[in-house]
Parts: structure tokens; sequence; C-alpha cells
């Protein structure tokens, strides 16, 4: 068995005027190496998004954080920290969940949007009662060969 360090995700990104919750499961390698958010080039989620609002994709982290504020969406990881192998979702153990609360009660969220099953799986199991509408949507992962754009339009189109 080896031993895995204990890594942790980011702070979130949202402000009095986010009404969506975007929520990953945690940060995969390459965002941790560059310490932000869906940090691997190969990752859909800045083009879907960005197309979506029909924006130009954001490249600095300066970029991303002006984008999604200022298209009122909040973003975080379910998991604020854990014990992982690599980017494997699957391999998520000992986690600790994010204060979801901690924006949900400071922003005016409407919607909580899922971006994958992990998340989806852990946001149900640890938030039944947080009493805003969530909606899992394909992972934006390069590693989901089933990512459907349709489904990200039609989630985020009535925050356009």
């Amino acid at each position: 068995m080896s031993m895995c360090k204990r890594l942790i995700g980011f702070e979130p990104v949202f402000d009095k005027s986010s009404k969506v919750l975007i929520l990953g499961s945690f940060p995969s390698v390459k965002s941790r190496l560059v310490s932000f958010y869906y940090g691997n080039p190969r990752n859909r989620f800045w083009k879907v998004v960005a197309q979506i609002f029909n924006e130009d994709t954001p490249a600095s982290t300066e970029e991303k954080i002006s984008f999604l504020l200022r298209n009122r969406i909040a973003l975080w990881d379910v998991v604020k920290s854990c014990e992982v192998d690599g980017s494997s979702d699957g391999s998520i153990r000992n986690y600790e969940v994010a204060d979801i609360k901690m924006v949900t009660e400071h922003s005016p969220i409407e919607l909580v949007l899922l971006n994958g099953a992990k998340a989806y799986e852990i946001y149900t199991k640890h938030f039944p009662d947080i009493g805003i509408r969530a909606e899992r949507l394909p992972s934006t992962s390069p590693a989901n060969a089933r990512f459907s754009f349709s489904e990200w339009e039609k989630a985020l189109s009535e925050f356009r």
C-alpha cells in the first residue's frame, strides 16, 4: 500500500451576485500545477462555458475569475481535501467536503450544477437538504467520451 499525502483544493470563486454554482469533484494534477480550476488544456470546461455565454475563452486565472463573476457563476469543488491518485475521481478517498453553504448563504444561488458523476455522488450524499435545484451534467474531463455540449447549454441557457 502506497502512502498518499492529503491534498487541499482551491478556494471558491463567487460574489454576492452569483446565481449558478458549478461544482467539480477535486482539482486534477494539471489544475493543481497551475493552482486554478480546470487547468488541463484538454478539459472542455472553459471552452464550453465561454461558448455558451458567447465570449472568448478566458486564458489567465484573472480572465477566468472575471468571466465567472461577470456571468454570475460561482465555481468550487465539492471536495475540500482528500487523498487521490493522480487525477482519478475513482481514487478519491478520506475526503472532507467543502462548506457549500458558505457560498449558498452569501449568494443568491438558484442552481447547482455538478460537473460529473463523482461530484454529483458526493454532493447528494452530503448536502441532501440544501434546498436549491441541482443537476448532474456530463463531466468536461478529456477522459469523458460521452460529453454533451447540449446538456451544458440547456442547463446554463436561463442564465445567459
